[in-house]
């Protein structure tokens, strides 16, 4: 094990110091990676510092559209509807020198199917992944898939020998505590190798001289220094001063400041994410409420009160500076099956929201805590402490945990929270995977982020049904069928879309990812 890291560090040196003058970018922003074995949490933070070292079949690049990445071509064999034929880019290879095959792609699927793996949803219709020779691979579906690509943009390729050489096949248990060598180190076939990292302090990334598109991409960031910088006011400071040059989440009240600065610019853009707040309706007593032998959130009457109490307005004016666009549901515009009329978020009410509490028989209200994180959303914790003072409104009096999000997410996927924040993308840009982490009925292989509680059969197979339903007409009727049960049952309160502040100095060129992932090797430094 201590060979592979050596030569693993050993070959990032060399790369390093083979410039002359390194065109260092230094990135910040407000929480790390949460580890680096690219299958243990599906989670937008640790996807983008991966996307910079592993790398996928298929992408999408920075303005949402497919690429090929390890993958030149794919498509449904002609022979069988069940199957898509993946070609591989031949010639590449990992960090340590290591060729990449299809047996890598193998391993990396069956790995990312395991029980710790926080990517196994996204992988639920492939029954079989089989090589065809070194370059070619098939996935065996449970049916027709039509969106098995869209599938596959965030599931990165692992070298099959590395990870059986460092004790590393099993998929990291993060909720666990586990800490694994994959946890801490890498050996992807992506642009820049890793040279050192402390987690929540620093990362230090170097070009990958060896890269199958040294010739393809801009690549002039050869060193990226990355810095996670929790505090606002410091990470703008940092900004303003010199010491980083790019950091993804400006905050709302410092945009004025950093677009009027010389030297400096804000770039914006809609991003492909959701904030909400979900209720465990499924318990038969909470343990966080003062409520003994009942559940306030299992009454639909309660929900509503709730949705009805959240002033989306005064969040998007207030705290979020106009940064925001209210929300009706918990799927962003770029989704299909969204619709501006589900989208449109519900207007404040609160004598209406205060007589559905007594209609409940909760008009004297009750307590109960809120988990939110405070390094991961824009204004996470602020918009909590202002959803506190709306449920006061109805007589919820709400205590309020704010947490750094390695500590919150587990709250929610260990069932162990029953009033959360949480925020979702749609890498796939379809419904479908809203509904297989956030309605599905938990499982081994669905539902790992529905805290809700809710279960419903019917629905189930409706959502499994949608993985190999290829008349798209039929399909998308499906999805229109499950978004109004999850609109009726108030499954979850929607508070907005986000919107993604880029701030960077001058000399540093790009265009805002919606998935909030820049990916370095199409930046240019001027």
């Amino acid at each position: 094990m201590r060979t592979n890291l050596m030569v693993s560090v050993t070959v990032a040196l060399l790369a390093s110091t083979s410039f002359a003058a390194a065109n260092t970018l230094h990135w910040a922003r407000a929480g790390d990676s949460l580890t680096l074995d690219p299958h243990a949490q599906n989670e937008g933070p640790t996807h983008a510092l991966a996307q910079q070292i592993y790398e996928p079949l298929v992408l999408r690049d920075m303005t949402g559209a497919y690429e090929g990445a390890l993958a030149t071509d794919w498509g449904p064999s002609p022979d069988d509807p069940n199957v898509w034929i993946f070609n591989l880019r031949e010639g590449v290879t990992f960090h340590d020198g290591a060729d990449f095959t299809s047996e890598d792609v193998v391993f990396s699927i069956t790995r990312a199917q395991s029980e710790d793996s926080d990517m196994k949803e996204l992988l639920n219709s492939i029954v079989e992944v089989r090589a065809d020779g070194d370059y070619t691979v098939e996935f065996v579906t449970d049916g027709p898939n039509p969106i098995l690509p869209a599938n596959l943009t965030n599931l990165f390729m692992m070298d099959r020998g590395w990870a059986e050489a460092n004790d590393s096949v099993d998929v990291q248990d993060i909720e666990g505590g586990e800490v694994t060598f994959a946890s801490l180190n890498t050996n992807g076939t992506g642009p820049y190798i890793l040279v050192s990292r402390e987690p929540d302090v620093r990362t230090v990334l170097t070009l990958n001289e060896d890269y199958w598109g040294i010739d393809m991409f801009p690549l002039d960031v050869t060193e990226i220094i990355y810095t996670p910088i929790q505090n606002a006011a410091t990470r703008v400071a940092a900004l303003l001063s010199g010491e980083v040059d790019f950091i993804q989440d400006v905050p709302v009240q410092d945009l004025d400041r950093v677009a009027s600065t010389d030297g400096l610019e804000v770039i914006t853009a809609p991003q492909n994410r959701v904030i909400f707040f979900g209720m465990n309706q499924g318990a038969a007593d909470l343990e966080a409420d003062d409520v003994d032998g009942a559940n306030p959130l299992a009454d639909l009457r309660v929900r509503q009160a709730m949705n009805l109490a959240i002033n989306r307005d005064a969040i998007q004016q207030i705290v979020m500076r106009d940064q925001s666009e209210p929300a009706g549901m918990i799927a962003p515009p770029f989704v299909n099956g969204w619709t501006a009329e589900l989208d449109a978020a519900v207007s404040t009410d609160i004598a209406a929201a205060n007589a559905l509490m007594e209609e409940a028989g909760y008009g004297d209200g009750f307590s109960i805590r809120l988990d939110c994180p405070n390094d991961r959303y824009i204004n996470d914790e602020a918009i909590c402490q202002a959803a506190v003072g709306m449920m006061a409104q109805i007589g919820i009096d709400v205590n309020l945990a704010a947490r750094p999000k390695a500590q919150h997410f587990p709250l929610i996927t260990n069932d162990e929270t029953d009033f959360y924040m949480l925020g979702w993308g749609v890498p796939t840009y379809d419904s479908e995977y809203i509904f297989n982490f956030l309605v599905h009925t938990r499982t081994e292989n669905r539902g790992s982020w529905n805290g809700t509680g809710y279960t419903n059969e019917d629905i189930d197979a409706m959502i499994v049904s949608l993985s190999s339903e290829t008349d798209l007409d039929v399909r998308n009727a499906t999805i229109a069928s499950i978004w109004e049960e999850v609109q009726a049952e108030t499954l979850y309160l929607p508070v907005h879309h986000q919107v993604l502040n880029w701030g960077m100095a001058d000399h540093v060129e790009t265009i805002v990812d919606p998935e909030d992932q820049p990916r370095f090797k199409y930046f240019v430094l001027n």
